[in-house]
């Protein structure tokens, strides 16, 4: 073999050797958190999550493979769904999915870097979540559940389908500042729409079902 040609073959393949090498190397495994709020056998809550499964294998992200999905479930229990937080915070994902408020401050508070994304989230900035809702800012973004504008669209499709109606109760989580923000919203909306509405604040099935008991008892007395 002359030098040259021995020259160019050595040098090609000292060239090749880093390639081979990195193609040689496991692909390193990504991490992401899920903090679910309701309890781990909700059937609308899996499919949520198999959905969210699904997108990732579409984009060429599957669980097991170079992916590795942790979720946590937190049966509505709010103690749980703060330790959940910390412990999918100090497993140090690549990211974290959070569902609706309930989460999502849990892990604001457990983090500040680790970037978050939420759904389901009625009122991120009056919440205090993000900034803003097209600069958000810190390490949290993602997606509002509707437009408040919406909560008066409810009450004007109340009057459409029951054109007697003049007095409604408005069932809200006064601890939440959508809760607020939406009962603000059907409240200007109802002077001209001839409905008077009152805010009743409930926290959780047990309170409603409670309320509804009493307003059944009430309509019945009268």
């Amino acid at each position: 073999m002359r030098r040259r040609d021995f020259i160019t073959l050595v040098g090609g393949a000292a060239a090749a050797w880093p390639l081979a090498a990195h193609a040689q190397q496991p692909e390193r495994m990504r991490r992401i958190g899920v903090l679910m709020p309701p309890a781990a056998d909700d059937p609308a809550a899996q499919a949520r999550v198999a959905a969210f499964r699904q997108g990732l294998q579409q984009l060429g992200w599957t669980d097991g493979r170079n992916v590795r999905i942790d979720a946590r479930w937190a049966a509505g229990d709010a103690a749980a769904m703060r330790k959940y937080a910390s412990e999918l915070v100090a497993l140090a994902p690549d990211v974290i999915l959070s569902e609706a408020s309930a989460s999502l401050g849990p892990l604001l508070l457990a983090t500040r870097t680790v970037p978050i994304v939420f759904t389901i989230v009625p009122d991120p900035v009056g919440a205090g979540f993000v900034s803003s809702l097209s600069r958000p800012g810190g390490n949290a973004t993602g997606f509002m559940m509707f437009e408040y504008s919406l909560s008066g669209k409810w009450l004007e499709l109340l009057k459409e389908i029951a054109p007697s109606v003049t007095r409604a109760a408005v069932l809200r989580d006064a601890t939440l500042a959508a809760g607020i923000g939406q009962f603000a919203v059907i409240q200007a909306m109802a002077p001209s729409i001839g409905v008077d509405v009152s805010p009743v604040d409930v926290g959780d099935a047990g309170e409603i079902a409670a309320w509804s008991r009493r307003s059944r008892d009430w309509a019945m007395a009268v």
